[in-house]
């Protein structure tokens, strides 16, 4: 019996140092191994007195009555527990299918989220209707954005692609501009706005695209990139005359596309085709708000009007837009609205006002709009973003150094290219406020 025990205990021992081993090394078979049979078990366990708890239920005849003349309302005894699938295994946790009885909606099961989490014993639980009478229950048993630098899954490096941090569901967050060409990112301060501006143009500096950037706060936050930008605008006059170039720019591309027979520069040989331009605009508010004066608004108006050009038409020509700012509102301008419809790609941080959230998310997904608004100030680096699927998940940036960005910029200084038109209109800046 003592040489039994003494055999028990070192077979623990060893499939206790096993799993230490797995979950350090490789934290996904450890999940599999382990964690998701335990898990899919309570699952299974648990699923029918959680429905029951949590009116998920229905019953097999009316709870109302006619007993003589007299209508009589009680809770039925022979409750029917809707259809749930196997778990399914995931990377981070599991999904579970639900078949929806006549008359349920999945807001009933969205108010019971919290209960699932804690039956389940679970990090999170996410619930989506992927098609009309099914609720998609996916829940992940560890915190995916507490290591945003791991993501699972490969990502195939392509141009005009840039992976940014990590999603809720533990693959990679990409940024792709030829699938979203262009983006609005909001976030209050210290929210992780400015570290994902500068993961993205991190990701984005090795690639053969013209960088350019505009920071009306006097370069104060891309100036670490100057010496990978093409060009660097950093007030409003500056602004006007680099977007103004890149209008005219766009045309020329028009022209050549036209010339061709081609719908985009995409369609054009390699030899002939422009370089792509992502145009960073950081705090857009600058950009709008004046003191009144006559030259001022002028100068609002054209930032405005060639933003909205660029968004319009820049997709197909290589033109693309990342516009960053703390809030976002129609009392900023009236162009920021229909700025605003023309930026699919959405990113919103912790932000200090619901109209902010409501302006960058309403318009896609009601349910994104309250998860973004329960972003806590802790949560530096965390969003919510919305992609070419139409939906919307949590994801967190990676975290970019100042040094990291200023080295980044140095090593790859060889490709900021000449953006002739711009170069021009600074020069040509310049001069006017020199005489």
């Amino acid at each position: 019996m003592d040489q039994l025990m003494l055999a028990a205990a070192l077979l623990l021992a060893w499939m206790v140092a096993i799993g230490t081993y797995l979950e350090q090394r490789w934290p996904d078979w450890h999940w599999y191994l382990t964690g998701y049979p335990r898990t899919a078990l309570r699952v299974m366990v648990t699923w029918r007195k959680v429905a029951q708890l949590n009116d998920l239920t229905v019953s097999h005849k009316p709870n109302r009555r006619l007993l003589g003349g007299l209508v009589v309302k009680g809770q039925p005894l022979h409750l029917k527990v809707p259809r749930c699938s196997f778990p399914r295994p995931t990377p981070n946790g599991l999904s579970v299918r639900v078949r929806l009885h006549a008359g349920q909606t999945p807001a009933l099961f969205l108010g019971a989220a919290e209960a699932l989490v804690h039956a389940w014993r679970v990090h999170a639980v996410r619930i989506v209707s992927p098609e009309r009478g099914v609720v998609l229950i996916t829940a992940t048993v560890r915190d995916p954005l507490g290591h945003p630098e791991r993501p699972t899954g490969e990502v195939s490096a392509s141009l005009l692609s840039a992976v940014v941090g990590a999603l809720e569901t533990g693959g990679a967050w990409v940024m792709d501009f030829r699938r979203v060409p262009h983006w609005l990112i909001v976030g209050a301060t210290r929210s992780g706005k400015s570290t994902l501006i500068a993961r993205l143009i991190t990701e984005l500096a090795p690639q053969p695209v013209a960088l350019v950037g505009i920071d009306c706060k006097g370069g104060m936050e891309l100036g670490l990139f100057e010496q990978r930008f093409s060009a660097l605008a950093t007030c409003r006059s500056e602004a006007v005359a680099v977007l103004g170039a890149l209008v005219v720019d766009m045309q020329d591309r028009m022209r050549t596309c036209r010339a061709a027979g081609a719908r985009s520069i995409w369609e054009l040989p390699e030899k002939e085709r422009p370089v792509p331009v992502v145009v960073v605009v950081d705090e857009m508010a600058e950009l709008y708000l004046t003191n009144g004066s006559k030259e001022q608004r002028a100068e609002a108006e054209q930032c405005s009007t060639y933003l909205l050009r660029l968004a319009q038409l820049g997709a197909a020509l290589g033109m693309h837009l990342v516009v960053a700012g703390q809030r976002v509102g129609s009392d900023l301008g009236p162009g920021v609205t229909a700025l605003r419809a023309q930026l699919s790609g959405r990113v919103c941080h912790r932000v200090n006002d619901p109209g902010t959230a409501e302006m960058t998310l309403g318009d896609l997904n009601k349910d994104a709009v309250a998860v973004a608004q329960s972003i806590g100030e802790a949560e530096q680096g965390v969003a919510v973003t919305t992609g070419d699927t139409g939906g919307w998940m949590r994801g967190r940036s990676h975290l970019t150094t100042p040094a990291e960005a200023q080295v980044t910029a140095a090593e790859n200084a060889g490709l900021a290219f000449r953006l002739a038109g711009v170069a021009r209109a600074l020069e040509e800046l310049d001069r006017g406020e020199g005489a």
